[in-house]
């Protein structure tokens, strides 16, 4: 199952057309701040959450840097990916736990400046209690398998 399919490619064309194209076709990225557009993530998530696509295709076999926004309590149940994750929280705490049984209590809190690498197929699970942005890079194929099919909100 892959996260983005034809999503991923509306996002790109955004944040291309957002004035990085020149830039993104060069062969580099530079972006700041007010380059940020925040949209509605891809259905792979629980609803509420927002991203903005920095750099790449997650699908595709090559780098990636994305930014993710989760609201306040929000949840996202036992899931893996196909490829190694990396993740830098820049606001807010993320409460990450391994395993495949969502359980709040075996969760360790992640907050600013704090960085995690997840191995490929390893599962996990994130909630938190206030707003909070993470940024996420990689090398694809990037995906959110669940692991408890019920989780995934695509199947809702």
């Amino acid at each position: 199952m892959r996260i983005f399919r034809g999503t991923i490619t509306k996002f790109i064309a955004v944040v291309l057309f957002a004035g990085s194209w020149a830039q993104a076709q060069s062969g580099h990225v530079m972006l700041t701040m007010d380059d940020v557009k925040w949209t509605e993530a891809p259905a792979a998530l629980p609803k509420g959450a927002q991203v903005f696509m920095m750099e790449g295709n997650p699908p595709d076999a090559a780098p990636f840097t994305m930014r993710l926004k989760f609201p306040a309590n929000y949840k996202v149940g036992p899931h893996w990916h196909p490829a190694i994750e990396h993740a830098t929280v820049l606001k807010g705490t993320v409460n990450l736990g391994m395993g495949d049984k969502f359980d709040t209590s075996q969760t360790k809190a992640l907050p600013v400046g704090s960085f995690v690498v997840i191995p490929p197929k390893a599962a996990h699970y994130v909630w938190t209690s206030e707003e909070t942005i993470v940024q996420l890079h990689g090398v694809g194929p990037w995906a959110v398998n669940y692991v408890n099919p019920a989780d995934d909100p695509r199947k809702k």
